[in-house]
């Protein structure tokens, strides 16, 4: 039995839609445990009238919680009763084998470091989301917020975890690795990514191609991006922003006049086809790559739909065992620990 652990009272559609994406993993996967952290009375009240097996799905009383106002450290260590921190301190002890939490990013990253620790050998551990590209292929992209400034030897560290990320969860056999970048040309970039580019192409166990600029990273040539946190945020916030726009522009379009609503009712099916492609609470969320679980935040706003895919996609990594994939690569490169761990 897979035990994921789940804030309770993590994000804007909390607790309602995350009760209801628990249930909806339980009666999804038949073994997958799944315990709730939050107050119990209020949890217990809404699953009062759901039907789930009650042997796979249990409540901790947490009666505290971590709100986006909170300091992010902070809140990890003056906190100990929040939702949160139970639900991550249930990782470290072993009682559960990932966590989900759609709750403060800060809180969370800080949490998942000092917490449940790094795995021995990650210098930096890396959130990375997986967004949709145009050949149907995910990608993931690592980082995408964790860390600001990077030196160059984080960045091999963080193709390898992409690496077997992509392969355990997403079925991906031999994923391409692209660093991002401003042009294709090995020479481009700062100082940050001239300085990682020969790194990345002499390490083992991954399939690195190269430069890749923002325009491509979408384009479905790599199935992994590396790049620091700073540049991997802007490209994830300017796609998402895009993706917006777009959407909305096509929507206001297609219904201003008579015309193209009925060319719109003739390629509905293919709008809505696009329109499921591009919906990120498939992919569950941003998974914490580098410490001692299947840490996965979800998106602020997900409602039960990405709550139970954030389960399942927490509960498809312990399957596949991605941390000794990660730790494996590791010890295969050689990479020592030059820092004690937290």
């Amino acid at each position: 039995m897979i035990r994921i652990a789940v804030d309770a009272y993590g994000g804007d559609n909390a607790p309602l839609s995350v009760v209801q994406g628990a249930v909806d993993a339980v009666n999804e996967i038949k073994d997958l445990s799944v315990t709730l952290f939050g107050r119990e009375e209020e949890l217990n009240g809404l699953l009062a009238d759901k039907t789930y097996d009650k042997e796979r799905l249990f409540i901790v009383h947490a009666p505290d919680e971590i709100t986006n106002h909170d300091h992010p450290t902070m809140a990890i260590r003056r906190k100990p009763d929040s939702s949160m921190v139970k639900a991550l301190d249930s990782v470290k002890k072993g009682e559960c084998d990932g966590m989900v939490t759609s709750g403060s990013t800060g809180a969370f990253l800080a949490g998942g470091i000092f917490r449940v620790g790094r795995i021995r050998g990650i210098d930096r551990p890396a959130l990375a989301p997986v967004m949709p590209t145009a050949k149907g292929s995910p990608v993931i992209l690592v980082d995408s917020g964790a860390n600001a400034d990077c030196k160059p030897e984080y960045l091999p560290q963080f193709a390898l975890m992409g690496t077997a990320y992509m392969k355990g969860v997403m079925g991906i056999s031999d994923p391409r690795v692209g660093l991002l970048n401003i042009g294709a040309e090995e020479e481009k970039g700062n100082e940050l990514c001239k300085n990682a580019h020969p790194l990345l192409k002499e390490t083992k166990g991954i399939d690195f191609v190269g430069n890749v600029e923002a325009r491509d990273g979408l384009a479905g040539d790599v199935q992994v991006i590396v790049c620091d946190g700073f540049s991997g945020n802007v490209f994830l916030k300017a796609t998402e922003g895009a993706a917006m726009m777009i959407m909305g522009m096509l929507k206001q379009n297609l219904l201003s006049s008579l015309k193209s609503k009925i060319g719109a009712l003739l390629a509905k099916d293919a709008f809505k086809k696009v329109k499921n492609s591009m919906d990120s609470e498939q992919y569950g969320g941003a998974v914490l790559l580098g410490v001692n679980g299947a840490l996965i935040k979800a998106h602020g706003s997900s409602k039960a739909k990405g709550i139970a895919s954030a389960i399942a996609q927490a509960y498809t990594m312990v399957q596949n065992d991605v941390l000794s994939s990660i730790r494996r690569e590791l010890e295969a490169q050689e990479i020592k620990e030059d820092t004690p761990n937290v």
